[in-house]
């Protein structure tokens, strides 16, 4: 490999802009192509979560912690991403499960409590009704999320890099084995490194190239209304809705982030018919909410490889190719450009990243 290797980046989402940033700043040339516009698709209709929560195995936890670590020094050298470390009131659970969440994480390092209604009440004082008990972890954050793609390709480009759109990918060129640039629906552009960073278009793109990568794209749907005086000091996870306020006062919301019940009913009818659904909730969870009112609602498809953790790495049997596909982007992000950067540049696999490899699809 050149000691300066020209890698192309597929995909302008968050992942794919810090794929790019992290390989500029470390020694690339970089050169993103994205179909649409910066930001891709995924990414913009992301509730922006960045958390190490629930439900998952220790592992996974320690995967999202550390990207949530790599998001406080990126905030610092990187400003305009915009990270808010706002944090979060949950209480999406029966009270022994979240007695059992606060035990658990909390063992692993997490900055997580167990909060009675009064100190609930002190958090988010403009909620209607709180629970008895909730959970709060101050260290949760957000990002808004086109933004902080945009913010991450920015300053790739300061560094160097090239974003071309315009140009969707139709096939990886793949030659003796190895990957050695992208056919798009105007041209070839060669390479020495390819990474596949484009969402629900991941599995077609890598099939090109002879490699699996089996996903799912669950719908789901978020709710934004019109701005609003301050109403949230941080991100709350209800068992009706999630919900934060945007730094313009618009709250975005979305109910069952699974996005299970979207998958039934006609379509855009019954994305709208949820919406409204939605603001109507919205209504009546805070003390004020004045002429509350939809702005405008999203419909998103979620990458989701089908074991429900991401899929990072290089590409087994195919030279030159990486690829980087996962349901939660936003927290992941960092930890996931930092790591290809260091594997395409310097041949270091990040530990953390062992279970998430590629080869497990092809067992």
């Amino acid at each position: 490999m050149p000691d300066r290797p020209h890698v192309l980046v597929v995909g302008s989402g968050i992942i794919g802009a810090s794929v790019a940033y992290h390989l500029q700043r470390d020694g690339a040339q970089v050169t993103v192509v994205e179909a649409a516009q910066s930001g891709g698709l995924a990414t913009r209709h992301s509730w922006a979560w960045i958390n190490a929560s629930w439900g998952n195995p220790e592992p996974y936890f320690r995967l999202r912690h550390q990207s949530m670590k790599l998001w406080r020094e990126l905030g610092t050298t990187l400003p305009d991403l915009g990270v808010k470390w706002c944090g979060g009131l949950l209480w999406d659970a029966p009270a022994e499960e979240l007695q059992a969440y606060v035990t658990q994480h909390g063992a692993w390092g997490y900055d997580i409590r167990a909060v009675a209604r009064d100190e609930a009440r002190r958090i988010e004082p403009r909620l209607v009704a709180v629970p008895e008990l909730a959970v709060y972890v101050p260290e949760e954050g957000v990002v808004e999320p086109v933004a902080a793609a945009e913010a991450f390709l920015a300053a790739a480009q300061a560094l160097g890099a090239k974003f071309i759109t315009g140009r969707k990918v139709t096939a990886l060129d793949v030659q003796a084995g190895r990957a050695i640039g992208v056919v798009t629906n105007q041209e070839r552009i060669a390479a020495d490194e390819a990474v596949i960073a484009a969402g629900v278009a991941t599995p077609h793109l890598a099939a090109t190239a002879g490699v699996t990568i089996p996903l799912s794209s669950p719908p789901g749907l978020l709710a934004v209304t019109n701005p609003q005086p301050k109403l949230l000091n941080g991100l709350v996870m209800a068992p009706q809705m999630h919900i934060r306020q945007q730094p313009d006062g618009r709250l975005i919301a979305g109910a069952d982030f699974g996005g299970s019940e979207l998958a039934e009913g006609d379509g855009e009818d019954a994305a709208k018919v949820a919406a409204l659904s939605l603001l109507d909730m919205m209504r009546g969870f805070f003390t004020a909410s004045g002429d509350l009112a939809l702005d405008h609602y999203t419909i998103g498809h979620r990458p989701t490889p089908v074991d429900g953790y991401p899929a990072i790495g290089r590409a087994a049997g195919i030279g030159g190719l990486s690829i980087a596909v996962t349901h939660s982007g936003i927290t992941l992000a960092p930890m996931i450009g930092a790591s290809l950067a260091a594997e395409i540049l310097r041949e270091f696999e990040e530990p953390l990243l062992t279970p998430y490899r590629l080869a497990r699809f092809a067992a």
